[in-house]
């Protein structure tokens, strides 16, 4: 059974840092696709960034030169490195996984493993 648990949300200032981190268990999925969702309220769920098992990675672009999302295959850990927030990167981020290969994408509807959420709020 696959699990995804995501970690390191908060709360900081604008202009602050956070990493968040996604745990996976039980996936064993040699080709893949993971990213990072996040929603706010009242809004649909946006993709924020992706990448896949050779490390192609791809960005929406209001996060391009400020988030890095990276692997730790040793550790099945994901994560979002989140540099100059803004008030706007306020949201519940959610760590997602395909079942196996995909062509890297930010559509939710490429992911069939998805996490709880961890809950990111910056301040002005």
């Amino acid at each position: 059974q696959v699990q995804l648990v995501e970690s390191g949300g908060g709360s900081v200032q604008s202009g602050g840092s956070l990493r968040l981190s996604c745990a996976a268990s039980g996936y064993t999925y040699r080709r893949y696709c993971m990213a990072w969702f996040r929603q706010a309220p009242g809004k649909e769920r946006e993709g924020v960034a992706a990448i896949d098992s050779d490390g192609t990675t791809s960005y929406t672009d209001s996060v391009k030169g400020r988030f890095t999302i990276s692997q730790d295959n040793a550790k099945n850990t994901l994560y979002l490195q989140m540099n100059s927030l803004k008030p706007e990167d306020t949201a519940m981020y959610y760590c997602a996984a395909s079942s196996g290969w995909c062509l890297l994408t930010l559509n939710p509807s490429a992911y069939a493993y998805w996490g709880q959420g961890t809950q990111v709020t910056v301040s002005s």
